[in-house]
């Protein structure tokens, strides 16, 4: 059988972990996923990764911020008035909040972190939460084909 190449219908297994051990994402052995290469379906580093891989094999890999969720930009961090949330949302650290912002006339549902939250203020991060972040896969290919 030839290795895995673009297009091919892959079943696979991973682990996403952090620098600090921390798993962020598992798929089990037991369970793999089928995914066509080029699909998007999973970062597309790591579908790269599994280029030229047989059945069976595994390779570690360690994408960088830039082929994963992107740069961590302090711009990103917003400071705003607790009246904004009104009565409907007490903000806690650490909550991820579905907000609507407006840009260039458009009306967007953004995701952002509570970094703090005072009497007064609100931090709010609107970064990816994995932004800046080196994400190491352990990868497996199980099958190659439907």
């Amino acid at each position: 059988m030839s290795p895995v190449q673009l297009f091919d219908t892959v079943s696979v297994s991973y682990t996403a972990t952090l620098p600090s051990g921390e798993v962020i994402e598992s798929v089990p052995e037991n369970k793999p996923i089928t995914l066509t290469i080029g699909s998007g379906r999973i970062l597309k580093a790591v579908e790269a990764s599994l280029m030229g891989l047989e059945p069976g094999e595994s390779k570690t890999v360690h994408i960088q911020p830039e082929d994963a969720y992107g740069s961590y930009y302090k711009s990103l961090v917003h400071e705003v008035d607790r009246a904004n949330f009104a009565d409907r949302i007490d903000p806690k650290p650490g909550m991820i909040l579905s907000l609507t912002i407006e840009r260039e006339g458009v009306t967007h549902q953004v995701p952002a972190t509570v970094l703090a939250a005072g009497k007064e203020t609100v931090t709010l991060d609107y970064n990816h939460p994995l932004a800046g972040r080196v994400i190491t896969y352990t990868v497996k290919v199980h099958a190659i084909g439907n």
